[in-house]
């Protein structure tokens, strides 16, 4: 409860020294709604609603960069989200095994696998840019500049380490509101890089709302070899929104010696499943992972343009893939991942497929 105090007393003087960056009211309102939202859950959860023999909070914070890997500065050139993820919650529980996606077949398992219910709030920012930055004039055939600056709001259900399930809305705003122009312009002078001069161009402001879902089921080999297990993890989902419509289908793989501690890295979406929730362990574990998924993309915003007026806009593909692979490394209540992400063309004037990479630190209370 002390650091969410911290936080807000701290947040004036964030404004103040960052005033370059996030010179916007809207962006100022989204974060003092994040942090006030956190600190009702805070209260929430410790007034006797969950489980009292499981950790607390589980915060989590994740950069995802084209500069990891590809060197380079387009397409989905950045994201950063902070997730919090609340200790498992009775009610919510009882409420999610109501839903048909969740139900849970509990007679099958030992009480450990029992069915849990947490709260998933988070805040995140996408930043778009074209391939080519250079020019302030309006490029027809690369893709809009934009950014998407959201909240989440969601139910992170798991089934001991056999079965993850997500349910998340993510509702915010893209165009000018998101303060992408003001947070790269910032951080590119700040570090001397040339600073994106088409930003005029980007989408218009429209408020934005996408409902995600996906499930993931683990199937394990033990014993793999030199005491090492191994585990796929298929998965399916999708969303339904204003900014992204899609459907999704793929698996993941991994290596280690101990795999029950979670189902994967968490990643920003539109991405392969994984999230903030693992396990605590005693001493130090990893695993080596790799995963692919198959996108069938109905609506993507940040190709298709503003859905209500006219804006820049190029052919969005039907079909996406991603290809990721990578290491997390856990230590106690502490869990570190990278993944490097592969992802196919995803307009049809694009020139090259992408390369960028995933970095998120994550502590259990």
């Amino acid at each position: 409860m002390l650091h969410f105090i911290i936080v807000r007393f701290h947040l004036q003087d964030a404004e103040d020294k960052f005033d370059i960056s996030l010179d916007n009211k809207k962006t100022m309102f989204f974060i003092r709604l994040f942090i006030v939202t956190l600190i009702v859950l805070s209260l929430f959860t410790s007034s006797g609603f969950s489980f009292a023999d499981e950790p607390g909070y589980t915060i989590s914070i994740q950069f995802e960069n084209d500069f990891f890997g590809g060197g380079t500065d387009r397409h989905f050139t950045h994201g950063t989200r902070i997730e919090c993820l609340t200790r498992p919650i009775k009610w919510i529980t009882d409420a999610a095994d109501k839903l048909p996606w969740f139900s849970a077949t509990k007679a099958l398992y030992p009480p450990e696998d029992r069915w849990k219910a947490r709260v998933s709030l988070s805040m995140g920012q996408n930043i778009y840019t074209p391939e080519d930055t250079t020019v302030s004039k309006l490029v027809p055939n690369d893709r809009p500049y934009a950014g998407w600056l959201y909240m989440g709001f969601g139910i992170v259900a798991n089934q001991g380490s056999r079965r993850y399930d997500k349910l998340k809305l993510e509702v915010g705003i893209v165009g000018p509101g998101s303060g992408a122009r003001d947070v790269q312009t910032f951080w590119h002078s700040l570090l001397s890089l040339p600073v994106p001069q088409g930003w005029n161009n980007q989408l218009e402001n429209e408020p934005g709302a996408v409902l995600y879902y996906e499930q993931a089921r683990r199937f394990d080999r033990k014993n793999v070899l030199f005491g090492l297990a191994m585990d796929v993890i298929p998965h399916f989902g999708g969303s339904l929104g204003n900014v992204f419509t899609y459907a999704s289908l793929g698996l993941t793989t991994r290596l280690g010696p101990d795999l029950r501690n979670d189902f994967g890295p968490p990643r920003i979406r539109p991405s392969l499943p994984g999230g903030g929730y693992f396990r605590r362990k005693e001493g130090f574990n990893w695993y080596l992972f790799a995963g692919l998924e198959g996108r069938a993309v109905l609506r993507n915003i940040f190709l298709d343009g503003n859905t209500f007026t006219d804006s820049h806009s190029v052919d969005r593909k039907l079909m996406v893939g991603d290809l990721q692979a990578g290491l997390a490394i856990q230590y106690k209540s502490f869990r570190l991942t990278y993944t490097q992400i592969f992802r196919t063309k995803e307009f049809e004037e694009q020139a090259n497929a992408d390369i960028f990479g995933s970095l998120s630190l994550s502590y259990q209370f």
